[in-house]
């Protein structure tokens, strides 16, 4: 029974993400070892996470379901931190991989690591080139997309080695060490593909309307909201506008999340600058298949 490390979501709903979320840490860590808050106690989601640790939610309406969903896993981390070295805590469609350059899984990894840090992946946009990308998403994400835009604001927190209370989102922490390791990185799925956006799209602008408040009456992000969405497919033919880098080096990058680390105000958060660098990559091939 491996103690090293547990993976933590909080999901409604959606299908296609949880079935990404659930091969990669549910392979690699063991189902055993995955925790799946079930807001809504959605029979879908019940059924794909058997074998996982399933906590059922009531899911009525709420404005301030995001502030209370990040209490909740934040208590939830500290707790579990009490039985595994390390939690791996967000959303659904996001994944923490390690480079297979390194020789490393995520698992393999963390094995070999001291407790009582926070880790901070370097967040990568995975997104569909629908001009080139015509093969759909199947079983694996990554092979079929591989271009990725560097995403700073889902650079998050979100490997804990200890207690270190994260922000609603997950974006910023109360740790005032900044970890960044070379080859980690959190892959963030909400655009890998046309369809399964728009279909997402929809569910969460029918979730606003069933709470029936403005953005600025709720604690939910601003992109739930149908006036915030834009026209789908503009969106996606925007992506082949960023400018295209060669190679995979982002080095340069974590110098500059490490230049800019500073207090968070005085909120005790932490945080780096997360400009727009408005660039977009393409995953080496040895990529293909981690997700």
């Amino acid at each position: 029974m491996q103690t090293t490390a547990a993976a933590l979501t909080m999901v409604r709903d959606d299908a296609f993400f949880l079935d990404k979320w659930l091969a990669y840490y549910g392979e690699m860590f063991g189902r055993e070892n995955c925790y799946v808050i079930n807001h809504g106690r959605g029979e879908t989601v019940a059924r794909m996470a058997e074998g996982c640790n399933v906590i059922g939610l009531p899911g009525d309406p709420d404005p301030n379901f995001e502030r209370k969903r990040w209490r909740l896993l934040n208590r939830m981390v500290e707790g579990l931190l009490g039985y595994y070295a390390h939690v791996v805590v967000g959303d659904v469609d996001e994944i923490v991989v390690m480079d297979p350059e390194t020789g490393h899984t995520l698992l393999s990894w963390l094995k070999g690591k001291a407790r009582r840090r926070v880790y901070t992946p370097v967040g990568l946009d995975v997104f569909h080139r629908i001009d080139r990308e015509d093969a759909p998403v199947g079983d694996h994400v990554i092979g079929p997309r591989r271009h990725v835009k560097l995403l700073p604001y889902h650079s998050k927190p979100c490997v804990l080695g200890r207690p270190a209370q994260l922000s609603r989102g997950g974006h910023y922490a109360k740790a005032e060490n900044l970890n960044a390791p070379e080859g980690m990185y959190l892959l963030h799925l909400k655009f890998c593909d046309f369809a399964q956006y728009v279909a997402a799209m929809d569910r969460r602008n029918r979730v606003i309307e069933e709470i029936g408040v403005g953005v600025k009456e709720t604690s939910i992000g601003r992109h739930w909201f149908a006036e915030a969405r834009g026209e789908d497919r503009a969106v996606f033919e925007a992506f082949a506008q960023l400018e295209e880098r060669e190679g995979f080096d982002l080095a340069w990058l974590r110098r500059d999340m490490a230049k800019s680390w500073k207090p968070r105000g005085e909120t005790g958060f932490w945080q780096f600058d997360r400009p727009d660098y408005g660039v977009q990559y393409r995953l080496p091939e040895r990529f293909d298949g981690i997700v």
